[in-house]
């Protein structure tokens, strides 16, 4: 397989080529692939336009039981969240030639398109097309020169999106901080002055899928993860040894804590193991905004967190130091917690 130019994708070209088989490289052994959801579960929605006592308490709750939740009447206007969806879905139908340029393996290169995944997976490769763009805030000019120039306005859509989700992030981690005792700009500093990333993760139709998923379990890396699912489904949740579907909620952002912020929070809010499930069907995009500290940046439980007969439970590191580890020991969930537990 033709591992360049994953168009509508280099994993739909290769499933066309072989007469819609999956190909061996995206089948995983029986005990990896994804078991079928017996939860009836399902994650909270909460509207953000209410009282903000309530809104709180919603989102703490949230936060120390399932680590995932989704949020409405979040204050991202509705025309750039369809904008933006839109651009990156006609960017993965534009032709290969037109992405060639962005095609790239290097996990150094901040902006950039590339194919699978960066979860270590051995030979077997996940059913996903990643287009990653990366800005400090605010956006520069000079760094939009490095995102794509197509489709027609692709860069002034993403950036409006960069400072609407950033916004949104930063207003879910002040709830966060009034709930739990911390100052309200307490991640505000060093802990969200790294670059915002933006995944937009294409999943394409694939011929069969119970033998191979968009993405593997894992937790996130970073303090906080803001998702636009968009309109198919596709993401679960781990959920007391199982899994549960998300749902897709009109106009919703789904919220998820990374690691750094259970360290940070000293295990008070959890970040869960989640997962991309691939379908038959429809193709099916998906905008995933990540807020990062920058690479020197300290990382510890808070102090106000720690004291009183309540021990720190993580030990403190540079985020340079914990993405060292963190991709030494991979995504999941209990390998991390081992890694920087005391």
């Amino acid at each position: 397989m033709d591992k360049l130019l994953s168009t509508t994708s280099s994993s739909s070209a290769a499933a066309a080529d072989s007469g819609g088989v999956l190909p061996d490289c995206f089948v995983f052994p029986a005990d990896r692939r994804p078991p079928a959801s017996s939860t009836a579960a399902s994650l909270p929605v909460i509207d953000l336009s209410g009282p903000r006592d309530a809104v709180r308490r919603a989102v703490l709750d949230a936060g120390k039981d399932l680590g995932f939740f989704q949020v409405v009447n979040h204050g991202v206007a509705e025309e750039t969240t369809r904008e933006m969806s839109a651009a990156c879905e006609e960017f993965f139908r534009m032709p290969a030639e037109d992405k060639a340029a962005f095609y790239s393996e290097s996990e150094e290169n901040p902006n950039r398109l590339f194919s699978s995944t960066t979860y270590e997976s051995g030979d077997r490769r996940y059913w996903r097309d990643c287009l990653r763009l990366a800005a400090a805030f605010p956006v520069a000019d000079h760094t939009k020169f490095h995102w794509p120039d197509k489709p027609h306005r692709l860069r002034e859509v993403a950036e409006k999106f960069f400072v609407a989700t950033r916004g949104l992030g930063i207003e879910l981690l002040r709830l966060l901080c009034e709930g739990m005792g911390l100052r309200p700009d307490y991640f505000e500093r060093d802990l969200t002055a790294g670059d915002v990333i933006i995944n937009v993760n294409h999943y394409p139709p694939c011929p069969d899928p119970s033998l191979t998923l968009g993405l593997p379990p894992h937790c996130d890396r970073n303090l906080i993860t803001l998702l636009l699912q968009g309109d198919v489904f596709g993401l679960q949740v781990s959920y007391n040894g199982d899994w549960i579907n998300v749902d897709p909620v009109p106009n919703a952002f789904v919220v998820n804590f990374g690691h750094l912020l259970e360290i940070a929070t000293n295990g008070v809010l959890k970040s869960i193991e989640h997962r991309a499930m691939t379908n038959a069907a429809v193709a099916r995009t998906s905008v995933a905004t990540f807020l990062m500290p920058p690479m020197d940046c300290l990382v510890g439980p808070a102090e106000e967190l720690v004291g009183d007969g309540n021990l720190a439970r993580y030990r403190t590191v540079t985020f340079r130091e914990f993405m060292r580890i963190y991709k030494t020991v991979g995504a999941r969930r209990e390998s991390v917690e081992k890694a920087f537990r005391i």
